[in-house]
Order: C-alpha cells, then sequence, then structure tokens
C-alpha cells in the first residue's frame, strides 16, 4: 500500500532562481522545464511581464528561504549554449553590490553588458579596398581620406572598427561603399585571439628590474592570494617588470588582466605588449565596436582571451580561470566610476584578486596614499624601483614664480620670458618640447565685456567653454554644446565676447606666433579624432616630425619620446583650487607625470612649472624631488582629520528635476541622521559644488567615521527612515573621489 501511494506521488517541478541585469536586489523564481538542464551560472532566457530577458542561474531549487508557490512560477524559455558564469564571478558580483549598496542586478549589468553576446554569432558584414577609381563627382573629405587610408591595406574590416579608428560615423563608411568606393565582404566571424607567447621576445632588465620580476614571477607560479605595489619613478621599466608575472601567468595556464585608466588611449603599450609576447592581448573598453565587445565578450567566458587589457568593466568580465590583475597607473582617479553603480576598481580588483585566491600587482611612480598606507601596514608587499632604466636621470625641475615682474608674460599672454626662452633653447638644439595644460578647448570662461554676461551651460551649473578651432561652445560635464552666439543674448550687443583665461587652444596659438617655423602638434582629447589619430600624433613625434607637443593629461599616460627633453606647465597650480581633499595629492601626480615625459633616455631632460605659489608644498615636493616627506606631510594632515585612508568616508547624494521636492527628501534626510553617535560625524545636506548637472539638482550629505566602523549598515538604517518618492535619486557613494 506505501509503495503505491509513493508511486503516484509526482515530484514538484524543479525550480531555479534566475538574477536579472536590472535594478532588482534579489533574483526570480523560475519553474525548469523538463527537458532542460541547469546548474548555477547558466545563461538563460526568462519572461518578465511582457518581455523576454536575458539573466543568470543564481540559485537552483535547494536554497534556503522564503520560496513562491510553484502554480505561480512561469518557466524558464531557453537555456544559452555557452559555459556557466563562474562561481567566483557570481560571489563577486554579490560582493561589489553589498559594498557599495547597490541592487546584484545593477552590477551584474555590469558583468553581462553586452546582452548580444549571449546570443549565437551571425554574419557581419565587413568592408575592403575597391578596386575602382574613386569618382570624380565624390568629395574626399578629411574622414573619408582616413577610410580609404585605413582600408588601403590589410584584411576586410567592420563598419564600426574603421569609423572609430577614423574617428567619424559609421555612415561614411556605408556612403563609401554606395559609391562604389568600397567592396563589402560577408564575415561569418571574427578571428579568434591568438594565444601570447609567454617566451616569444623577452626583455633584458636590469639588475633591479630582474629581482622585481623575479618576486613577482615567484608570487604567481606559487598562487594564493598577494597584494604588491610596484613603486617605481617614471622611465623605470615597471611595465617591462609586470610583463613578467604576466609571463608566469600565462605558463601556468592562467588568465590575466591588465587595467589602464585610458585603455582607449594607449597605443604605445599596445605595441609594447605585441613586441614582448608576438601578439596584441583582447582589449575591453567603451569605443569597441558592437560586434568586437561581443565576440570579445565570449572569448573571454570560454577561457580563449588568455590576456585582457581594458579599463575598469573589464574587471567584471566572466574570466574561467583569472590568475593575476596588474592595476597601472593604480592611483588614477580615472578608476573611480561616478555613475550607476558607484566604485573604485582600484579597490574591487584587490577584492576580486582576494576572493580568486591569486596576485594582484598595483603599480604606479605616485601610488595613492591610501596604496603606500597598506604597503606601510603590511596589508600589501612592497618593490621599489628607485631609478630610471637605462642610466637616464631624473629631470630638473624649475619654479618659475609668475608674481616676479621680470617673470610675468605681457599681458594677455601666458608663457612666461624664462619659459620662451627655454623652449627656444630646445629647438635650436634639434631636441623636442612639451607644453601643458589641463584645461580643454580656448577659453574656460567667455563673457560680454559690454554687460558682463557670462555664457552658461543651460543644463549645469558650469561655464561653457569655448573650443575655437571647431568653432562651438561646450560645457565638459554633460556634453551640451553651441554654436558661438553673435550677439549677446542679455544685451544683444554684436561681437562683445571675450575670452578669459587660456585653454591649451590659446597656448597653441600663442606658441604660432612666438615660433612660426616649429612643427607644432596638439594632443587633447578633443582633437584627436579616435586612437588612429593618437598614433599618429606619437609616431610623428618620435620620429623627430614634430618640435613642440602641446596638450592636456592624454600626454601624461606613459608615453615615451626620446628625443623630448623640456615639459612646460603653464598653470601648475591649477588641481590646487576648491574643496577636494585630495587636491594637493592629485596634484602633485598629474605633475610628477607629466615632468616624466622628460630626458627619458641620455639627453638630460628639464621641467619648467610656471606657479603663483612656489611655497607650496606641492610645488616645493615636485622641484625637490622629495615625494616621501611630502606624502608624509599630507598623511599626517589627514590622520588628524581622520579622512581616508585613516578614516571611513562615504555620501548621499539626493538628485531630481524639482528642486522643492530635492530639498525636501535632503533634509529629511539630513532629520533622519544618525548624530547622536559621537564616533560619527555628519555633514550637510548643502548644494553640491556642480548644483545643477544634466538638469537635475543636486543636495549632497557626507557622513565620516574611524576606520574601525563600517559605514554601510549605519547608511543602510539612516536610508529607511525616509520615504523618498520615485522623481528622486539617492545615491550612494562609499569612499568618495569626487567632490563635485
Amino acid at each position: 500500500m506505501t509503495g503505491d501511494l509513493l508511486s503516484g506521488v509526482t515530484a514538484p517541478p524543479a525550480r531555479v532562481r534566475v538574477q536579472l541585469p536590472l535594478l532588482l536586489p534579489e533574483p526570480y523564481d523560475y519553474r525548469v522545464p523538463g527537458d532542460m538542464s541547469l546548474v548555477p551560472g547558466s545563461y538563460v532566457e526568462v519572461p518578465l511581464g511582457p518581455r523576454r530577458l536575458f539573466g543568470v542561474v543564481w540559485a537552483d531549487g535547494d536554497w534556503q528561504g522564503e520560496r513562491v508557490e510553484e502554480r505561480k512560477l512561469r518557466p524558464v524559455m531557453r537555456a544559452i549554449d555557452l559555459p556557466p558564469m563562474p562561481e567566483i564571478t557570481r560571489r563577486f558580483v554579490e560582493w561589489v553590490a553589498s559594498y557599495t549598496m547597490s541592487p546584484v542586478g545593477a552590477v551584474l549589468r555590469m558583468a553581462v553588458s553586452v546582452s548580444a553576446a549571449l546570443e549565437d554569432p551571425r554574419a557581419l558584414t565587413a568592408y575592403t579596398r575597391g578596386e575602382g577609381e574613386v569618382p570624380d563627382d565624390l568629395r574626399l573629405t578629411p574622414a573619408r581620406k582616413r577610410i580609404l587610408e585605413i582600408l588601403s591595406d590589410g584584411p576586410p574590416r567592420l563598419a564600426a572598427d574603421v569609423a572609430a579608428e577614423a574617428g567619424c560615423g559609421t555612415g561614411v563608411v556605408r556612403g563609401l561603399a554606395e559609391a562604389g568606393v568600397l567592396t563589402t565582404v560577408p564575415m561569418l566571424a571574427l578571428p579568434r585571439f591568438p594565444r601570447p607567447d609567454p617566451d616569444a621576445n623577452p626583455k633584458t632588465l636590469s639588475g633591479a628590474q630582474r629581482l622585481a620580476a623575479e618576486d613577482l614571477t615567484a608570487k604567481v607560479s606559487a598562487g594564493g592570494y598577494s597584494a604588491t605595489l610596484l613603486d617605481g619613478v617614471t622611465g623605470s621599466g615597471k611595465t617591462e617588470v609586470y610583463f613578467e608575472a604576466v609571463a608566469a601567468a600565462l605558463r601556468t595556464g592562467k588568465q590575466a588582466l591588465v587595467l589602464l585608466p585610458e585603455i582607449a588611449l594607449s597605443a604605445q603599450w599596445l605595441d609594447r605588449f605585441a613586441q614582448r609576447f608576438g601578439v596584441r592581448p583582447a582589449e575591453w573598453h567603451s569605443e569597441m565596436a558592437p560586434p568586437l565587445r561581443r565576440h570579445t565578450w565570449r572569448a573571454v567566458a570560454k577561457g580563449e582571451a588568455r590576456v585582457v587589457v581594458g579599463a575598469r568593466s573589464a574587471l567584471f568580465l566572466p574570466y574561467p580561470d583569472l590568475g593575476l590583475i596588474v592595476v597601472d597607473e593604480e592611483h588614477e582617479a580615472a578608476f573611480k566610476q561616478e555613475d550607476g553603480v558607484i566604485y573604485h576598481a582600484r579597490d574591487m580588483a584587490v577584492a576580486r584578486a582576494h576572493l580568486g585566491r591569486f596576485p594582484i600587482v598595483l603599480a604606479s611612480a605616485t601610488p595613492s596614499l591610501e596604496t603606500l598606507v597598506n604597503a606601510e601596514n603590511g596589508r600589501y608587499s612592497r618593490i621599489d624601483l628607485p631609478s630610471r632604466h637605462g642610466g637616464a636621470s631624473m629631470p630638473d625641475v624649475t619654479l618659475i614664480d609668475m608674481r616676479r615682474k621680470e617673470q610675468a608674460p605681457p599681458a594677455r599672454q601666458w608663457l612666461s620670458p624664462v619659459l620662451r626662452e627655454a623652449l627656444s633653447q630646445t629647438m635650436l638644439a634639434g631636441e623636442q618640447g612639451m607644453l601643458f595644460l589641463n584645461r580643454r578647448g580656448y577659453a574656460p570662461l567667455t563673457l560680454c565685456r559690454g554687460c558682463g554676461h557670462r555664457l552658461q551651460c543651460p543644463n549645469c551649473t558650469a561655464w561653457l567653454v569655448e573650443h575655437r578651432l571647431s568653432k562651438r561652445l561646450q560645457c565638459h560635464h554633460c556634453g551640451y554644446q553651441a554654436k558661438s552666439p553673435d550677439a549677446c543674448p542679455e544685451c544683444e550687443a554684436e561681437g562683445s565676447f571675450v575670452a578669459c583665461g587660456p585653454g591649451v587652444e590659446r597656448v597653441a596659438e600663442e606658441v604660432a606666433t612666438l615660433f612660426p617655423d616649429a612643427r607644432i602638434a596638439m594632443m587633447t582629447s578633443d582633437t584627436l579624432s579616435g586612437p588612429r589619430a593618437l598614433r599618429e600624433v606619437i609616431e610623428q613625434v618620435k620620429d623627430g616630425a614634430v618640435d613642440l607637443l602641446i596638450g592636456t593629461q592624454v600626454m601624461a599616460k606613459g608615453h615615451h619620446f626620446p628625443m623630448l627633453t623640456l615639459v612646460g606647465v603653464v598653470d601648475a597650480d591649477l588641481g590646487l583650487a576648491g574643496g577636494d581633499p585630495r587636491a594637493s595629492e592629485r596634484t602633485f601626480q598629474l605633475l610628477h607625470q607629466v615632468a616624466g615625459r622628460a630626458g627619458r633616455e641620455e639627453r638630460p631632460g628639464r621641467v619648467m612649472l610656471q606657479t603663483y605659489m612656489p611655497e607650496n608644498p606641492v610645488m616645493q615636493a615636485l622641484a625637490s624631488h622629495d615625494r616621501d616627506s611630502f606624502l608624509a606631510v599630507e598623511a599626517d594632515q589627514r590622520r588628524q582629520l581622520e579622512m581616508p585612508p585613516f578614516g571611513r568616508m562615504a555620501a548621499l547624494i539626493v538628485s531630481g528635476e524639482d528642486e522643492g521636492a530635492v530639498d525636501a527628501i535632503a533634509a529629511a534626510l539630513g532629520r533622519a541622521a544618525p548624530r547622536d553617535r559621537e564616533d560619527l560625524t555628519i555633514l550637510g545636506p548643502a548644494p553640491a559644488p556642480l548644483a545643477i548637472l544634466r538638469g537635475r539638482y543636486r543636495r549632497r550629505l557626507l557622513i565620516k567615521g574611524p576606520k574601525t566602523v563600517s559605514l554601510q549598515p549605519i547608511l543602510y538604517d539612516w536610508l529607511t527612515r525616509v520615504e523618498v518618492p520615485a522623481s528622486i535619486r539617492v545615491q550612494v557613494d562609499i569612499d568618495p573621489y569626487s567632490f563635485l
């Protein structure tokens, strides 16, 4: 009888929990059809209301917790034929969500940022140079000429790929095809990523470099978690050292990830990698064409891409066998993501290595105070490379005191007579110079000389920056653009606008007047139309076809120019203004990196900093090459104030389109703040320095506490005390880097 009863019982249908890449805090339950086999990590397609969405199986039917009734479950629609998302990736997604106080689905969206990658590859259309002549009636614009040059030699390429390199839209490529100048070629699949050869072309290392490389390779070969600061002056060969760690990871069958702050602008780094390992690595950044992003994501998930170099988002790719992370220029603020899930890629990379139990290397010539303190406390080990490779010496640094009459430039000009003379001497000697100003465009402010009206962004509390080369005004915060008006919108006076202050374009204009025979090149994110344009400028400088390079911080990113011996900084004090507690540290890091471009080979280098504050500790440290003393003073000041890295800090950013509603919620949060705790300091609410950004009003609150206090539980409790309407957004920024 008992057996008959049991035989008649139907086993309950299998169920899984599926995490969707949406702003959802937890997975949803789904029923698994009988003919489908799923495991945690499987990629699936499921229904959500009327939509069909991709998701990841987060747990099977054995999970413990509240269960949805069987009759309410909807079935999984299909399983995707891909290796499951590794358990370590899912654990990392959950950890990041918990640390940043973000929904798990929002973090998962970064790991599956290319939903099309889950689909089977489809046939693509590639383009190559046709055999026919260019029609006489076809106007060859600069963009069309660049496309024809790109496709004149080499295999067929995708339109988006060609357009990105040429710095134009894909419509220009398709237009050339319609005109018969380009030929379309079906491409069934993008080629596989070739495996880098760890023994292809090893470099001869100096004694210090060899010892550093042996230390890192031993850690990689041994496995297990370790964090190492690779601290070396500019030109000391840090890249060649950590390349040996990458080679060690490849020899042990592991994948390696190298994070760079500006991957789309790192042409020289990619060339160096190809010279060392015989092939280029897989790249991952926002400027990749969609088909290549899809292809790369699948190659990483399948373990075919053995080395990935990328921007911060590359950290969330589903590596099945990651064995090494390198964070190059670990001090860079570009590693902090300020939108969506707010996180610092350097810190999350350390967490990823710790979860995966493998080594991480943090490389910099100007390490962040956070990393240095971790090294001093023994949490990280440290390797020093105190000298430049090949016997090159550090450049001499001169402070030009702009307060002194004999060193000040003429009215409405920006280069000191001292710097002008140095530029003249450098070019007469057949050497190259560089002028740096970390301010894009022609002028940071444009006003009417008649009524004083200032041209301001309609969406932000920011001035519009004049870009005279492109004849436009632009907001560098939201991207708003407009033509320069002929008349003042306030007083209607014509021709009354005057540029105030220098931008890099204005400096270039002055240099062209001073040195009419000099061959000048500009290097800014505005003047470079794409990776190919950057590479062309770099090659021109290396080949000696440029006498003077002028630009912004794009130039500070590790470029090596053998004949560049003079660096002039037009406004060295620029980053010291404002209330950012890291202003001094960031200014020192940036100027030190810029100065490091000078004299990297046998010719000695000189650096000249135009400053109105030569007594400032930043300027004194740069002039004396005394980084450690400067950082000791900086650390002592932060320690006294219990500021990071000696304390913890988080920000709440309240924003919305209705100013009154934003103020009301900010005030409510201020009243609900945990002000009864003596170990916490609450600041605000107060208008953010950028009180309006992209049309949204913004208010900020800050919470600061000792290092021993975890702020996340306190913030969770704080936020539950205030009901926030859907029209208002409250963002949590753990460890804030930007105070705008």
